[in-house]
């Protein structure tokens, strides 16, 4: 028998949601909004080959007071439109049109996990000073991500095929890589909403395309314009050595946390710890000064 998904999941589940689209680089990108729209602003960011509802359960436990909270579908993701080619600044980018129409106020925090979090700190170092800050979550900072190694080795991400069969589909879904934990009501409506209907069947939603190079190395790292956090889980991807190295090259005081006895897919495994560690963060940034870094 499956286990009943406890009444804090079904509630933010049901909790009231708007839609969007917006245009990036002449791709459709969509989003999710949760809170009244004017800030302060949180834009979630999912990984690769995931997509925007893998945050609907996490999402609604960030609204507190006044704050907006937006996960966004990044190109060639969930329902976004495909292009011709994937970058990490292209998906900046996309998050840079996301934050011009969603109502997230004036300067507000991007929270990425996995490869979303790559893209996170490339916004960061692109345009952080219009940002407050900058969570990368589990976002393993080397030459290739988990989910692109995945593709390259063929173990997941394939090209994508049509299945007649929606159930039979449903009960291919993995996370990447997979983990021991993960809450089934969570995994099921994650896999749920990364399937959509085509002609003959049903097929994933990401285009195959975008594992073509999604890594950041060390190299890529800079001085951002804004405040930095890292998170990483317990049994993840990130050593703690690795987190002391993004400090330390990107300059900046920052936090590193660490989430215990979560796998590299935190939000699936222990989304309560997540939500409970981003609150504290946030809190704290709102009503608190940066520590500057001691200058190169």
């Amino acid at each position: 028998m499956s286990e009943l998904p406890p009444s804090w999941f079904t509630t933010a589940i049901a909790a009231p949601c708007d839609t969007g689209r917006v245009e990036s680089d002449g791709v459709s990108i969509a989003y999710r909004g949760w809170g009244e729209p004017g800030g302060p602003g949180v834009l979630l960011v999912h990984g690769g080959g995931a997509h925007a509802h893998w945050w609907d359960h996490v999402a609604p436990l960030l609204v507190e007071g006044a704050r907006r909270v937006v996960a966004v579908d990044l190109a060639g993701h969930g329902d976004s439109g495909r292009a011709k080619s994937y970058d990490l600044d292209r998906w900046a980018s996309d998050l840079r049109a996301v934050l011009g129409v969603a109502g997230l106020g004036e300067r507000p925090t991007l929270i990425g996990h996995s490869m979303g979090g790559f893209v996170t700190l490339t916004a960061a170092l692109r345009y952080g000073e219009e940002l407050a800050g900058a969570v990368a979550v589990d976002s393993p900072v080397r030459e290739r991500s988990p989910e692109e190694r995945a593709a390259r080795q063929r173990r997941a991400f394939g090209p994508a095929r049509v299945h007649a069969d929606r159930e039979a589909l449903l009960a291919r879904f993995r996370t990447v890589p997979e983990q021991e934990g993960d809450l089934p009501y969570v995994h099921r409506h994650i896999a749920e909403h990364s399937i959509r209907a085509v002609e003959g069947g049903w097929s994933w939603k990401f285009d195959p395309k975008i594992f073509a190079g999604i890594g950041l190395t060390p190299g890529d790292l800079g001085r951002p314009g804004c405040r930095i956090a890292l998170f990483r889980a317990e049994h993840g991807l990130v050593p703690a050595g690795m987190g002391e190295m993004v400090v330390d090259r990107m300059g900046r005081a920052a936090p590193v946390v660490e989430i215990p006895g979560a796998g590299h897919h935190v939000m699936v495994d222990q989304p309560l710890a997540l939500v409970t560690a981003l609150r504290t963060l946030l809190a704290d940034w709102e009503h608190s000064v940066p520590v500057a870094a001691p200058a190169l």
